[in-house]
C-alpha cells in the first residue's frame, strides 16, 4: 500500500453519511431551531453572565446579550431577502459562545471587539457568500493537443435552497461568459434542509438547465446525505443537456485527441470507491498501463480518493465536498474539512505522485443547523486549460 493511503476499514461513521458527527451535531442544531422565541432570547444572556461576574459591570453583560440580539435579528432576516434559507438560532448560539469568550477580556477591550465582531457577521453571512469568483488553472500533458487547449469548466457543491439567490445568478452568467468547450460537476445538488422540497428542485433545475458545453456536460453523486438516489433522477429527469455518470466512463474528443473522463459514484468509503475505480478502468482499457490510456479525468465527490486515483494511473481530479472549509483563519485555513484526511487535501491544487487533484470551494453551503457563513473561503468555478506541452 502506498504511504499516501491510510486504512479506513475500522471506522464506523464516514463524512457525508447519516450518523457521522457531524450529522448528530445537525440533529442537536434542530433541537435548539425549536425552542420557543422569548426562551431562546433569554438563553442567549447567559454566556453574559461571565463577563458580568468577571468585571462586576452590568452595563458589559448587557451590552454583551444585545450583540448576541442583534447577531439573531441580522441572521433571520436572510432570507427575507432571500440570500439565505437556513435556521437563525444554532449559529447565533455559536456566536454568542464566541462572544462571550471575548467577553473576558477588559471591557476596554472586548467591546470594540464585539463591535467588530458584529462587522465580521455582517460579511461572513451577506457579502462573501455571494462573491462568486473564477479560478484559472492550466496543466499541460503529453496526452493531449498542443493546438488549441482543452477549456474545462469545474462546478461542484451548488447546495440549492428554496430560491434562486444572486449567487446563482452570478453563476449563470460567469458559465456563459467561460465559454468552456466542457463543464463537469462534482456533486451535491440541493441543501440540507431542503432535499424533499420540490422548490429546491426547481431551483437546482434552473440552474442545471442552463449549462451547455460543445463536448458536453457531465456531473455526478455527491454525499449520500445530500444527493440522495431517490431524488436525484428526479432533479436530472428531462435535463437533456446534462448526462449523469454512475460508475462509467465517456470519452469525449478534442482537436482529434481522446479524454476520458470516470464519473464514479461517492460512498465516502475509498476501500469501496477505489476497487470500483479500477473496474471501471479495467472494463473500458483492460490491463493496458497509464501511460498508454489516454487523458483521463476522474470526477468524483469528494477528495478522499486522491491516492487510489493517483495509483489507478489517472491524471486529473476534479472533486470538492470540503467546501474550503467555509471558515479559514488566516496561516492557518480550514477549521473543519469533514474529510478522511483532515486538512491535507482542504482546497485548492494538489499533487499525488502523478495525479493533479483540485479540490473546488464549491458554490452552495450545506444546510439544516450548519451555518450559512463563508470567510476566506468565497464560492468558486474553475476553468481549466488543458494542453500538450
Amino acid at each position: 500500500m502506498p504511504a499516501s493511503r491510510r486504512d479506513f476499514t475500522h471506522i464506523r461513521y464516514f463524512p457525508g453519511t447519516h450518523g457521522n458527527q457531524f450529522d448528530v451535531v445537525l440533529r442537536v442544531a434542530d433541537l435548539i431551531e425549536r425552542l420557543p422565541a422569548l426562551l431562546f432570547a433569554l438563553l442567549l444572556a447567559l454566556p453574559a453572565l461571565g463577563p458580568w461576574l468577571l468585571w462586576r459591570s452590568w452595563p458589559t453583560g448587557l451590552v454583551l446579550w444585545a450583540f448576541s440580539l442583534a447577531d439573531w435579528a441580522i441572521l433571520a432576516a436572510l432570507p427575507r431577502f432571500q440570500r439565505s434559507f437556513g435556521p437563525a438560532k444554532p449559529p447565533t448560539v455559536l456566536l454568542a459562545l464566541a462572544r462571550a469568550v471575548c467577553g473576558l477580556l477588559p471591557p476596554v477591550v472586548s467591546l470594540p471587539l464585539q463591535a467588530v465582531g458584529t462587522l465580521l457577521v455582517l460579511y461572513g453571512f451577506w457579502v462573501e457568500p455571494h462573491r462568486l469568483s473564477l479560478t484559472r488553472q492550466a496543466l499541460r500533458s503529453p496526452k493531449l493537443p498542443s493546438e488549441r487547449p482543452l477549456r474545462l469548466l469545474h462546478l461542484g457543491d451548488l447546495h440549492a435552497e428554496i430560491a434562486v439567490t444572486r449567487r446563482e445568478r452570478a453563476l449563470i452568467e460567469q458559465v456563459r461568459a467561460a465559454q468552456a468547450d466542457l463543464i463537469l460537476f462534482s456533486g451535491d445538488y440541493l441543501n440540507l434542509s431542503y432535499l424533499h422540497d420540490q422548490r429546491a428542485w426547481a431551483a437546482a433545475r434552473a440552474v442545471l438547465e442552463t449549462l451547455r458545453a460543445p463536448l458536453g456536460v457531465y456531473a455526478v453523486s455527491g454525499s449520500p446525505a445530500v444527493d440522495l438516489p431517490e431524488v436525484v433522477p428526479q432533479v436530472l429527469a428531462g435535463l437533456s443537456n446534462i448526462r449523469w455518470l454512475q460508475d462509467e466512463l465517456v470519452t469525449v474528443w478534442h482537436a482529434g485527441v481522446p479524454v476520458d473522463i470516470v464519473g464514479l459514484t461517492c460512498t465516502h468509503k475509498p476501500f469501496v470507491d477505489g476497487p470500483r475505480l479500477h473496474a471501471v478502468l479495467s472494463q473500458a482499457h483492460g490491463s493496458a498501463p497509464a501511460a498508454s490510456r489516454p487523458f483521463t479525468i476522474l470526477l468524483y465527490h469528494t477528495p478522499d480518493l486522491a491516492p487510489e486515483a493517483a495509483e489507478a494511473g489517472i491524471d486529473l481530479q476534479l472533486s470538492g465536498h470540503t467546501h474550503g472549509g467555509q471558515v479559514r483563519l488566516p496561516f492557518y485555513g480550514a477549521l473543519f474539512t469533514a474529510s478522511l484526511y483532515g486538512k491535507r487535501f482542504e482546497a485548492g491544487r494538489r499533487a499525488e505522485g502523478g495525479l493533479t487533484l483540485y479540490v473546488t470551494r464549491g458554490l452552495g453551503m450545506e444546510g439544516k443547523g450548519a451555518p450559512r457563513v463563508r470567510f476566506l473561503a468565497p464560492p468558486e468555478i474553475i476553468l481549466w486549460e488543458l494542453t500538450g506541452p
